[in-house]
Order: C-alpha cells, then structure tokens, then sequence
C-alpha cells in the first residue's frame, strides 16, 4: 500500500488515522533509542487530532489531502510547542509559539505531527553526526552515516515511522540523506514553498521539501506545501500542477508519456563519482533507454566553481543569520556552546564579510553563481530533464574521521540546485554491496512536475 492508496483507505474508513498514529508511536518507542531519528513527540496532541479526523470522517464531514497521515518535522522548522532546536545545544530549551507557513498548511489538510527530528546542527554537515543530540543510525547500512543534515527525517522514513517527513534542502539536505538511506527526497524549485517559519541556514538557497518511502507521498506532501505566502518575500505567485495526479496515473499511461522525453548524461557527473556508484547511474540510463526515452550526453565545464561558490556564500549567509544567537532574546550564545564545524562555518563567514575581503571572496563567489546558473540552464535548455549520482561516493563509516573538505565532496553534485533554485530530487537507483544509491534528477526552474513524472514513470520499473 503506498502512501495514496492508505489516504484513500483512511478517507473510506477502512484505516482509522488514530491505528495509523498509534502504529508508528508504537515503531518509534521501540527503535527511536537505536536510530535516534526523533527527538520529540508530542502524543497528547498528535492523539486529539487523529480523533478528530476520524470524527469527521465518520459523520460525513470533509477532510484535507493529507487527513489521517503521519508526519515528522525536521528540528529547524517552527511548530508550535516543540522545541525547535535546530539539533544544537543553542536552542536546547527554544519552544516553537507558531507554526510555520509550511506547518499551517499540512495542519489545514489534516496531516498529523508526530513530532521533530534529528539534524545535524543548524544545517551544517551532511552526515547528522554534528547533532547536539548525537548521530541518526542508517536504517540499512547500519554501519555507515545516514546523510544529513536531514538524517533524521531520512531515518524515520526508511524506519517506518511516519509516512511523510519533511526538511530543508540549503546544498543537498534533503537528497544526501535520501540516497544514503534509500528512499525519495525532493528539492522544490526556489520560492514554491514558503519558508517562513525556517530557521534558515543560508536563506538565498533554502527550501523546505519531503521526504517519503513512495512518489505519491512526495507528490500528495507538494500538493499540500506548494503556494503563495505573502509572509514570505521569496514566495512565488505561480501556478503548480496537481503533482499527485502525475504520480498516480495508470502505469502504462504513465510509462507512455515520458517517452518523447530528453534526459541529459553530464560526463563530469560520472567521472567525479565512484566507479561502483557509476555502475548504478549507468543501470538506472539503460532502464530510460528501454522505456524510449532519447539520451543526450552533455558535458559541464564548471564543476570546480560549483562547490566554492556555494560555500563562500552559505559561509557569509549563516554568519549574518547567527548574530540573533545572542543569549539575550532567547538560548545561549552560539559561539560559547556550538561544534567544532558550526563555529568554522561562523569564522569564516565573519572573515570573509570583512571589508577587505568581501572583493576577493564574496563577490568573486557571487559573480561564480552568476556563471553557474547561467551555463547549467543552457545544458537544460534541450532536454527535459538531467539525471545522474546524487552523491559522488558512498556513506562513509559512523564515527570515522574526515577532513572537512572530504565531507564538503558529498555535496559536489547537489548543490547545483541550490545554486540556480532549480527543483531537483533523488530516489533509489540501487546498492553498492547493501549500501544504497541515489539518482539524482534535475530539471528547469519551475519543472517541477517533470521531475515527479520521469520519477513517478522510474519508481514502476525499479
């Protein structure tokens, strides 16, 4: 049963959302202490609401998209009576007094929050080994990182305790540990969903997104987080199509209406990535090809300034963003209690932001991520979509050290999208000796709807 497929089964009174809840409160305090994906739930509240679906259910009432459905909220987003620490001791006793605009908008469908999961701190890591709350265990390759910074959302899905979870994507967040764990992640396009309410890492490329185990999960969570908010200047006034209608199409239709497609193969994606990792991606090409879809192979001569550009940037956004973490209005003072990596991330962007080096650094970087957006959007202006590794080499081991700039190579090939705002997302391709991969499939600003298709049209044949 996929994740459409239960709403139905909810909306018709063959599941009851307060068995749906329970199920998963029952997962969660019987594997929570080994995997460590939540960091807190809130049964008093989670239970009123899931009674009160089933109420309205059972007389008849109308119910939201997402009515019955249980849904665990990265630690960095605001909902209302949770802590919402951003996985640092810095926000250790913040509680949320409102629900953000992405928040508001699953509660107005009905969807239920269980609770707030695991992060690395404010964002900074891909591995959620850097949480103040200690490390997520890979679901799968229990021996290795789940990803991060959105492991504990990651975790949670591939453990089966919650149908939906959702996070922000700053250079890959929601699709490093998407792959490493073996399950679906997906970036919006810049400004689709609100992010008002995100304790944002570097606002210029933050986007909240899901995760989940199936492509209608993905698409019924869009269709309720997509949209226009006037509390948010980034918010886009546009259009979206109903993606849960792609995802759900009869699967010979849906097979059918991507073969006039063009799916673009960038050499430099395969030749940064593992060879066993190439094996995969190069798998996932011929099952396109069999469905009649024409490869295009592209090549993209930037790569080197993809992932300084990014980080110069996030590096002077973050340090602005900080400053409120004062110890004064509320938590502690960030420097006095923050990682090793979080106060790296600070002094560097307080270097660089420096009037003598904002010439040689940031604006460099700036007119960098002028070029990048620039020349990726001319290699997708032929094809539909562009497909390749998520992440150039495997989890590495839990507790194993690395340098810094080995742990920023995770994020080569994703922080592209953030780069340009383009949407992007990643599913499972298949494994390297048990350890997952992901595919990782991008596509033109406000495409959106492309990428669930040729996702939705790969989920049926993988």
């Amino acid at each position: 049963m996929n994740i459409f497929e239960k709403s139905r089964a909810i909306k018709n009174q063959e599941i009851k959302a307060i068995d749906n809840l329970e199920n998963f409160t029952s997962i969660i305090e019987k594997e929570n202490q080994l995997f460590n994906a939540f960091l807190e739930l809130n049964s008093e509240t989670s239970i009123a609401k899931a009674q009160e679906i089933d109420e309205k259910i059972k007389n008849g009432k109308k119910v939201g998209l997402l009515a019955g459905l249980v849904i665990g909220v990265s630690a960095n987003i605001s909902v209302e009576d949770f802590i919402i620490s951003a996985g640092s001791k810095t926000l250790e006793n913040y509680y949320g007094s409102f629900d953000a605009s992405v928040i508001k908008r699953i509660k107005e469908e009905d969807g239920i929050i269980i609770g707030m999961t695991n992060m690395d701190e404010f964002g900074v890591g891909n591995s959620t080994e850097n949480s103040f709350y200690g490390a997520c265990m890979n679901p799968v390759a229990k021996d290795r990182i789940p990803g991060g910074s959105n492991g504990g959302s990651a975790v949670a899905i591939r453990a089966n305790m919650c149908d939906i979870a959702i996070g922000s994507d700053t250079g890959g967040s929601i699709r490093n540990p998407a792959s490493h764990c073996g399950i679906i992640g997906f970036k919006p396009s810049y400004g689709s969903v609100s992010t008002q309410g995100l304790l944002d890492l570097a606002p210029s490329f933050d986007q909240i997104g899901p995760l989940a185990n199936d492509m209608t999960g993905i698409a019924m969570a869009l269709d309720a987080m997509v949209g226009y908010d006037k509390t948010d200047c980034t918010s886009l006034k546009e259009e979206f199509p109903n993606f849960n209608e792609i995802a759900t199409e009869d699967v010979e239709k849906l097979q059918d209406s991507i073969k006039n497609m063009k799916i673009g193969i960038v050499s430099e994606f395969s030749e940064l990535s593992d060879d066993d990792i190439s094996n995969v991606i190069d798998k996932s090409v011929e099952k396109f090809k069999d469905l009649g879809v024409e490869i295009v192979e592209l090549n993209f001569d930037y790569m080197d300034f993809c992932l300084a550009s990014h980080s110069i940037i996030s590096y002077v956004e973050f340090f602005s963003g900080t400053r409120k973490y004062d110890g004064i209005k509320y938590g502690h003072n960030i420097e006095d209690v923050c990682s090793e990596e979080v106060l790296r991330r600070i002094n560097m962007g307080a270097y660089i932001s420096e009037t003598e080096n904002k010439e040689k650094y940031y604006k460099k970087a700036l007119q960098g991520r002028s070029l990048i957006k620039t020349e990726f959007n001319k290699l997708l202006q032929d094809v539909d979509l562009i497909i390749g590794s998520t992440v150039p080499k495997l989890p590495h081991k839990t507790g194993e050290n690395l340098e810094a700039m080995e742990l920023y190579a995770y994020d080569t090939f994703t922080v592209i999208a953030n780069l340009t705002g383009i949407p992007a997302g990643s599913l499972y391709a298949g494994d390297v000796n048990g350890i997952p991969v992901g595919l990782q499939f991008q596509a033109k600003f406000m495409d959106d709807d492309k990428i669930i298709r040729a996702m939705s049209a790969y989920e049926t044949i993988n």
